[in-house]
Order: structure tokens, then sequence, then C-alpha cells
């Protein structure tokens, strides 16, 4: 052999081989399961009216002072209205009316369920917490529409401490919990955290159009 020149050493790292296959348990279960829900007839707006109905009974229930059993299904048709953006994405058949159902609903569904607690409120002659109700259902409306509002100019607005998930906690928490008298203070802490979510959302807006004039890179 040559001065100087080295013989290969063989590698002991191993070749890349075939690609496992995957053994996770179930899933050919939910293979399936994703196929036969593509195939159904079943749509997103299904999902979102589903969602829908079950919010306008929980409020009849809240209104018939039944707190527990209406915190409980308005539990159940929250989740159904977050369970129609992902089957929306996952079969393919979601449109942009759809998109625009889901968000009109979920807005309407806010403010029924939180007047018929306001109802509740005002037969007890308590008008602080009607009030606070009232600040809860303005501000929760407005904190969708600084959102859809910066979409619209550009700016994406997801900041803020109460978004729909946070609210919906905080109003099945009272709900359920209302006979430990739970129901109040959770209307009062809705209306604090969704009031400071506008005030987050619109400095948030006005930093970033401010930022996108002045020519800055966020």
């Amino acid at each position: 052999m040559a001065a100087g020149t080295q013989r290969p050493t063989p590698s002991t790292e191993p070749g890349p081989g075939p690609r496992p296959r995957s053994n996770a348990p179930g899933a050919a279960w939910l293979e399936a399961a994703r196929t036969w829900l593509i195939r159904s007839p079943l749509t997103p707006n299904m999902i979102s009216l589903a969602g829908f109905t079950l919010n306008v009974v929980a409020a009849v229930l809240i209104w018939q002072t039944e707190f527990f059993w209406g915190g409980v299904v308005f539990i159940v048709g929250s989740i159904m209205d977050t369970l129609d953006g992902g089957y929306s994405r996952m079969s393919g058949k979601g449109t942009p009316f759809g998109a625009f159902l889901d968000s009109t609903l979920d807005r309407i569904v806010e403010g029924i369920v939180l007047t018929a607690v306001a109802a509740t409120f005002a037969d007890r002659q308590d008008e602080l917490a009607v009030a606070a109700v009232v600040v809860a259902v303005l501000s929760s409306l407005t904190v969708s529409y600084t959102r859809a509002r910066a979409e619209a100019l550009g700016v994406q607005c997801k900041v803020g401490i109460a978004d729909r998930l946070v609210r919906v906690v905080i109003l099945s928490a009272g709900l359920v919990l209302a006979d430990l008298g739970a129901l109040e203070p959770a209307v009062y802490v809705l209306a604090g955290l969704s009031s400071i979510t506008v005030a987050q959302r619109i400095f948030h807006v006005r930093r970033e159009l401010t930022r996108s004039a002045a020519g800055v890179t966020p």
C-alpha cells in the first residue's frame, strides 16, 4: 500500500435499512374510522348545528335554574363546537360558508347562554351580577370581533388571556358548581378577563400596525 494511503475503516453505523412499520395500537381502527367519517354523509355544518342546538337546550335548563344539568349540556355542546373545525380539516368537507356559520353560531351561543344566566340573576334582583353578565357578553363578542378585524388588516391576533376555550371553562365551572355558589364569581371573573383580553388585543394590533408602518420586521 502506498505511503500516506489509509485503508478505509469499516463503518460501525447501521445503514438506513427499511423504515419500520408503525405498530401503534389502534392505528388501523383509527384509520378505518377516519375513512368511514370521510365517506359518511356527516358534514361539519351538521356538527355545528348539533352543538348550537345543545347550547340552546342548556340555556333553557339554566333559565329553569337547572344549573348542573345546564352546565353538563353546555359542556357537551361546546365540545361539539370544537370538533366541527377538526372534522372539517380532516374530512376535507369544509367550505367557506361552513367556517362563517361556525363562527356566527359560536357568538350566538355565548349570547344565549349568558342571557339565561342574566335572567336568573334578575329573578334574584342581583343587579350587580346582571351588569357583570352584560359586560361579559359585550367583552366576549368584542374579543372575537377584534381578531376578525385585525386579520382583515393582515395582523394575526390570537393574543389574550381569555380566548373562547378559557371562557367556556370558566362558565362551565360556574354552572356545574352553581349550587356551591360558584356561578356569580365565575361571571365576575369572565367579565374581568374578557375585558382585559379586549385591551390586550387592541394594544397588540396597534403595536403591529405601527411596526408595519415603520417597516420594522417583528
